[in-house]
């Protein structure tokens, strides 16, 4: 039976995106708490950078790419909130695993758990966003959520260097049941933890209303033929085509600093593992977020002009103002001169995160939104991004430059060709975004209002 879909109050919406930001924070402190424990992973488990790049990089991003599609499609047509709680239970059983690891192919193993759990989360938490907040403020919406991803980093790194100040040289431990860990495993059960503190608060959110449906107002929702989501993605594959590329550009370029950046400072500067884990995350945490939070103030007050292609304008011009910062900042001289440059280069590589996601939701039906976020934007994006901008940095660090101490050049390199090139592809997808954002007036959004 058709209804008029509810209008949600301010205090609803933003309370259910203060909760999937919380999760979305605890998703990014475990996947990302691997970063700060680079060195005394090398040390006691005798791994290579490559190797170290193939666990936080590669394992992650192969299920947690190709498990987002499935997931996705799953969630269109199923309750949402649900499939963010097992994603929930099920990464924070896989951190814990990495701190009972014993060699590479354990940890490779737990690592693609945490991705496997970590896929159900985006793709039902667009959706559910989109379906609380209206349009006019969607883009702070959805970039506010986003904003977990950098106050993940931040808090990892800072949570990261607060155990290694804790156990500094502590000698390996012995726990009960467990039995033999290194003393940096216990960061994993420690940001592992939170997981059922979560699952409590997802208990108090409520499954919104399904609006803009591609086949009505009813509440009966069925899974919608592939061939009609084959048929949507042929309308509007200029967009997604430059979306990807952008967007998995631009995550190269994030991805490959992410990793390597506390590594940099030691190696560069002499700096300790929690100096640099402190000061980076710090950065990360206020920058960070308040770039992406920027980027949808800025894209929704130019789409209330009339600027309906606002948020990829936007971001395009952001990946612009992070070329300059990003291969100029492994080149200083001073640490202290590092970070000041590192500033600009977060905020602006920061900013067009949460457009890359309402962007799509602008034009997606809600039957499609998960399938879409999954397989066109988080698929490419993390399978490139996460994929290679590890790996890359590391690879160009030990076959081109070849001493670890050159690991700056190979990250300049990385921060600046990855940075030119989303530019380049976020310009070009201005044009294709408006005309899917035309093609979705004149189709389904009005009739499925």
């Amino acid at each position: 039976m058709k209804r008029e879909p509810p209008t949600y109050r301010p205090f609803q919406y933003w309370y259910v995106v203060a909760v999937l930001m919380l999760a979305y924070i605890l998703s990014y402190v475990d996947r990302s708490i691997l970063t700060l424990l680079v060195d005394p992973i090398r040390t006691d488990m005798g791994f290579s950078d490559f190797q170290i790049s193939l666990l936080h990089g590669f394992a992650f991003a192969v299920f947690y790419s190709f498990m987002g599609y499935p997931i996705g499609r799953y969630a269109d047509s199923h309750h949402r909130v649900g499939v963010v709680a097992v994603g929930v239970a099920f990464w924070s059983l896989m951190t814990a695993a990495c701190g009972l690891v014993k060699n590479f192919w354990s940890f490779f193993l737990a690592r693609m758990g945490v991705g496997i759990g970590e896929a159900a989360l985006n793709p039902a938490a667009y959706s559910i966003i989109t379906d609380y907040f209206p349009e006019d403020k969607l883009a702070r919406g959805i970039s506010t959520y986003v904003m977990g991803t950098y106050m993940g980093f931040g808090i990892s790194y800072l949570v990261g260097a607060g155990v290694l100040s804790l156990i500094g040289d502590s000698p390996d431990l012995h726990l009960p049941v467990i039995g033999h860990v290194h003393a940096w495993q216990v960061a994993f059960f420690v940001v592992a933890a939170p997981g059922a503190l979560l699952l409590l608060l997802l208990l108090t959110v409520r499954e919104p209303y399904r609006k803009g449906r591609l086949h009505g107002g009813n509440d009966t929702v069925k899974p919608v033929p592939f061939r009609e989501f084959r048929q949507f993605v042929a309308a509007n594959w200029r967009t997604f085509a430059c979306h990807a590329c952008g967007f998995g550009c631009l995550g190269v370029m994030v991805n490959g600093m992410a990793l390597w950046t506390p590594s940099f400072l030691t190696r560069t500067y002499g700096w300790t593992i929690v100096e640099a884990g402190t000061a980076y995350g710090t950065i990360l945490l206020i920058f960070g977020a308040g770039g992406i939070y920027t980027g949808g103030w800025i894209a929704d007050k130019f789409r209330a002009r009339g600027h309906e292609s606002s948020a990829l304008i936007t971001a395009a011009w952001c990946a612009v103002g992070t070329l300059l910062p990003a291969a100029a900042f492994p080149l200083m001289a001073t640490a202290e001169a590092a970070l000041l440059v590192m500033v600009p280069m977060v905020f602006f590589s920061a900013a067009p995160w949460g457009l890359a996601v309402s962007s799509l939701q602008q034009f997606t039906p809600n039957e499609l939104r998960g399938q879409v976020s999954a397989l066109l934007y988080l698929f490419p994006v993390n399978l490139i991004g996460i994929g290679i901008g590890p790996s890359l940095v590391a690879v160009l660090t030990e076959q081109v430059f070849g001493h670890p101490e050159d690991l700056r050049y190979a990250m300049a390199a990385v921060g600046l060709g990855a940075s030119a090139l989303a530019a380049c592809a976020l310009f070009l997808g201005i044009k294709p975004f408006e005309k899917s954002l035309h093609f979705a007036k004149d189709t389904w959004k009005s009739a499925a209002k």
